[in-house]
């Protein structure tokens, strides 16, 4: 198996066969030459997929800049070339894929990283074991600890976060509890059964995970005042330990779900964190679906959808603000004591991310224009616009850095067919000549960035380029 790291290394600008003449607030200029692969050679990928290489070479042909379709073929593959681990373990596939430059294993990166290749597991047995591997695989996870969001392949491994407090369990990378990754898990294997039509991922092991899942989102509505739950981290990092000794912000219990943690990893300011809580109401009504029509098992069932009820009516009803410039807009964070933060974070789930995450039932459709609108102006605190580029940014990465992932989004939730292409411009200019989607660049300078290898970024960029290929695919012959 190639080495990780030995990725990165190999992926430097020598290798692309190009060379930069100049940069300037556009991006950078090129000579006119060949766009060398920046992918590792076949034998060194770490899993190949045939159903994949053939969309490929058919969405390059329908790509008519050679810049976007040398970016297309680097990124879109990037999950499968670097960062899988697969092998049959007790007769049964099993999937850890890391996040890239952190050897770690996120549910929700990992789900996120392998979403883009969803339809086109009918045509490929290997690609179809590495679903059920990943979901077998994070059963095995939530089973080990369901506060936790990222974990090692050897569940002997002890984290360099060992200090933390409580002690977590080997094989534990980090136990930041956050709703999404709960989520994320289900949004997994919902979506590979309908795909599918495969039940064989639903067994006496997963049915006892989704429980337990559904135990501990439960239990984080803290109806009773307060959670098993605490994190602290010995550093003075202030987004990473909670405050009052790790436990948060109190909450008043009005149905919502309270989350330590944004998808940033960054602690929350007030713990009903909305976007996850909207992702937790579709979460549970998948899995209603799934114990309904698989399971036969009405009961839980119906405790799934009422929890997912629930959590919708508390969203409507403390979520949502009218902004004197926007109308009425949803809070990211509120407390349920009427205290409410507006920004938004550009990981997934995020406010703008919402039309791509989750069905259209479960979200108002005005209110979530209204936010967008709010998000993407500079009445957002973290809206920045500079010399190299412009779009969200957060708290997680510093002041003047923009998230490529949020462009991404930004282009993912457009109606408008100029604003898609001036954010795939956007992206273009300003992954650097690495032929690569990073995690930040700086809002003036793209050679400042965070993350040379970030998987679920360049596989996400991949996914946008797909969908326009299936749904616009004049843009992609007019940039």
């Amino acid at each position: 198996m190639i080495s990780r790291r030995k990725f990165v290394q190999d992926s430097i600008l020598a290798s692309t066969g190009l060379t930069i003449l100049g940069s300037s607030i556009t991006g950078y200029a090129y000579k006119l030459q060949d766009f060398k692969s920046n992918r590792p050679l076949p034998e060194n990928r770490t899993f190949n997929s045939k159903a994949v290489e053939e969309i490929i070479i058919k969405v390059k042909q329908g790509i008519r800049n050679p810049e976007l379709s040398w970016l297309f073929e680097n990124c879109f593959p990037n999950t499968l070339d670097t960062t899988v681990d697969f092998e049959i373990k007790d007769g049964k596939p099993d999937a850890f894929i890391i996040t890239g430059d952190i050897d770690a294993m996120w549910l929700r990166d990992s789900t996120a990283q392998i979403w883009p290749y969803l339809p086109l597991v009918n045509s490929d047995k290997k690609l179809k074991d590495l679903f059920r591997g990943l979901i077998n695989r994070q059963t095995q996870c939530i089973l080990l600890d369901p506060y936790a969001n990222a974990f090692f392949k050897d569940l002997t491994r002890i984290s360099e976060w060992k200090d933390d407090k409580p002690r977590q369990k080997p094989g534990v990378h980090e136990r930041k509890w956050e709703i999404d990754s709960l989520c994320y898990a289900i949004r997994l294997a919902h979506g590979y059964y309908k795909e599918t039509g495969d039940q064989s991922v639903f067994d006496s092991q997963w049915d006892k995970a989704m429980r337990l899942a559904v135990e501990t989102l439960r239990t984080e509505q803290r109806k009773n005042g307060s959670t098993p739950y605490y994190f602290e981290r010995v550093s003075s990092n202030s987004t990473v330990t909670a405050s009052f000794y790790g436990k948060g912000r109190p909450v008043k219990p009005v149905g919502l779900i309270a989350s330590s943690f944004r998808p940033s990893d960054d602690g929350t300011l007030f713990p009903f964190l909305i976007p996850s809580n909207l992702f937790a109401v579709e979460a549970l009504a998948q899995l209603s679906e799934i114990y309904k029509v698989v399971f036969r098992d009405t009961a839980f069932s119906d405790t799934c959808a009422s929890f997912s009820e629930e959590v919708l009516e508390a969203v409507n009803t403390y979520a949502i603000t009218e902004h004197l410039d926007y109308g009425n807009i949803y809070a990211y964070e509120v407390d349920g004591f009427g205290n409410k933060v507006f920004i938004d974070d550009p990981n997934i789930p995020s406010l703008i991310a919402m039309k791509y995450l989750i069905d259209e039932a479960y979200y108002d459709k005005a209110v979530y224009n209204n936010t967008r609108r709010y998000l993407l102006s500079h009445d957002n605190p973290y809206y920045f616009k500079g010399k190299a580029g412009e779009g969200q940014g957060g708290p997680h990465a510093g002041m003047d850095t923009i998230w490529p992932m949020g462009i991404i989004l930004r282009a993912m939730t457009s109606t408008d067919d100029k604003e898609i292409v001036w954010c795939i411009r956007q992206l273009m200019n300003t992954h650097n000549g690495s032929g690569f989607m990073h995690e930040t660049f700086h809002k003036d300078d793209a050679s400042k960035y965070s993350r040379d290898w970030f998987a679920w970024a360049n596989t996400l960029f991949g996914e946008l380029i797909l969908k326009l290929y299936n749904e616009k695919p004049q843009l992609l012959q007019s940039i």
